[in-house]
């Protein structure tokens, strides 16, 4: 065999080893399309079943660079499951998607007990955070929830149907979510202060 015949051989199997590498890669780009991964930077919040989610605020942000600006999104997220516990969270990233679940992830992760008495809070309570200041008040049944904004998308998710609120001090949502769930950590059960009083819950009642 020539050497001329033999460099055509050489570069036909070379061609079908290259053709049959490619047709690994796409049979191995197909398997991973059909595991149903998503792609990164789109990834879906995930909440569990019995929670719900809210979305306070969405900012966008800018570092100021040499290059320019760079641009990024903080999100304030609030999730519940109306029985009492209610969370927050605060997530950044480069896109809303990914500041949203980032949030809803760290919300789930700082979840409290709120004590409920029928649809109401226990008794009245001061919040405080920074410059932050609201003040709760029970409410008859049928009340309703007297709140707005931030503070009344908490105490929806956190299983509150009558309350009366008044906003002292502050408008910034950071400052009402923090000034909200101060209060509401702070919020003692009947049934606890009698026991740390000893006496019956029945004589603490109003």
């Amino acid at each position: 065999m020539s050497e001329e015949n033999k460099t055509v051989e050489g570069e036909v199997q070379a061609e079908k080893a290259n053709t049959a590498e490619g047709g690994k890669d796409k049979e191995k780009k197909q398997a991973r399309k059909g595991r149903g991964g998503a792609p990164r930077g789109k990834k879906q919040p995930q909440v569990a079943p019995e929670f719900e989610e809210r979305v306070v605020a969405v900012n966008r942000v800018a570092k100021v660079v040499k290059g320019g600006r760079r641009f990024s999104f903080s999100a304030l997220m609030i999730v519940g499951d109306k029985k009492g516990r209610v969370g927050f969270g605060l997530g950044k990233a480069k896109e809303v998607p990914e500041a949203i679940r980032k949030a809803t992830q760290a919300a789930q992760k700082n979840l409290i007990h709120v004590p409920l008495d029928g649809g109401t809070i226990p008794h009245e309570i001061l919040g405080r955070f920074d410059a932050g200041k609201i003040l709760f008040k029970p409410a008859a049944q049928g009340t309703g929830v007297k709140a707005a904004g931030a503070c009344r998308a908490i105490l929806e998710l956190a299983g509150v149907r009558d309350v009366l609120t008044k906003s002292l001090n502050g408008t910034n949502p950071h400052n009402v979510v923090k000034a909200t769930f101060k209060a509401l950590s702070d919020l003692r059960s009947v049934d606890e202060i009698a026991k740390v009083r000893g006496k019956d819950p029945k004589g603490l009642r109003l």
